[in-house]
């Protein structure tokens, strides 16, 4: 695929491709991936030596952009935590191609204002659709075992849409 996409991402998901060596994906998939301040400060300062920080620090194709409309964030955050307001703002400023979401309530905000939206178990499927990983199955359960959170009714979604049910 590595056609040139205006992706933006929140913190979870670049955090759970971390914990499955998946990170190295997304250039792959979309070239750069912006992510706004409060994701940065979240994923690379708040977890330091945690999954993603040093990976996420050091990786030239992500890009830090600061949102315009602070006005927006600070409507968003009644519903949602910062890093989740910010990257959908940016989003909307960006005319964004993707925003990577997983949390389910920042998700229907994103779809309400139109936002083409992916998550984690989204890009597994789109990896393995762009021959980057051959089972999605074990990877799956490494994010479960990591602790993210999914359902059973999703889990054996996914799995029956790349032919591993």
């Amino acid at each position: 695929m590595s056609a040139k996409f205006i992706v933006v991402s929140d913190a979870t998901p670049l955090i759970a491709l971390a914990k499955i060596g998946g990170l190295a994906w997304l250039p792959e998939l979309f070239g750069e991936v912006i992510v706004p301040d409060a994701v940065y400060r979240e994923v690379v300062i708040g977890g330091v030596g945690r999954s993603g920080s040093e990976e996420i620090r050091t990786a030239d194709w992500i890009q830090v952009r600061s949102v315009r409309d602070r006005g927006k964030v600070e409507r968003l955050l009644n519903d949602l935590d910062i890093g989740e307001a910010e990257a959908i703002a940016l989003a909307q400023e960006m005319s964004a191609d993707w925003l990577l979401l997983d949390e389910i309530r920042a998700r229907t905000v994103a779809k309400n204002l139109e936002l083409p939206v992916i998550g984690t178990v989204g890009l597994l499927r789109l990896a393995k659709q762009e021959g980057l990983v051959t089972s999605v199955k074990p990877l799956l359960d490494a994010l479960l075992v990591s602790g993210f959170r999914l359902s059973k009714v999703v889990y054996e979604s996914i799995l029956k849409q790349v032919d591993e049910s």
